[in-house]
């Protein structure tokens, strides 16, 4: 059911593109609350959204969705993420999530550790170096 216009709109929008970029900042090792509201909401089950449950398990519907990218940044550096924690965005929003939506290829690419306002001129200049990196990106879908 497609009640919100809004959230009507997303999901069209979604089930005419070629691929996603999420940008997000990790709080505690994993997306945010709102983040994950917003896929509650417009990542609906049923047919002609995003996926369909059956007894033989999920079948994603946004197979047009070739590849997402997930940008993150936080003030813990990728390795922290990826080996002490867990990896939630690898397990849990890559190849759980995504896939059961449809997209069966993912790129995450981590920024951190970020300090608010601190950590002078070497940190600026290693944000400059991940922003220009992400501007040259050739983001392909």
């Amino acid at each position: 059911m497609r009640a919100d216009p809004l959230m009507a709109a997303t999901l069209d929008a979604l089930l005419a593109a070629d691929g996603l970029i999420v940008i997000t900042p990790l709080r505690w090792n994993s997306i945010p609350g709102m983040l994950k509201g917003f896929i509650d909401k417009v990542m609906k089950e049923g047919e002609g959204l995003t996926r369909t449950v059956s007894a033989r398990g999920v079948r994603g519907e946004l197979g047009n969705l070739r590849r997402a990218y997930a940008l993150t940044t936080s003030t813990s550096p990728k390795a922290w993420i990826r080996f002490r924690n867990g990896n939630a965005i690898r397990r849990i929003l890559m190849n759980q999530t995504l896939r059961q939506l449809g997209v069966r290829r993912s790129t995450w690419i981590h920024h951190g550790p970020v300090r608010g306002g601190a950590g002078g001129r070497r940190a600026r200049e290693r944000h400059e170096r991940y922003l220009a990196r992400i501007r040259g990106m050739n983001f392909r879908f």
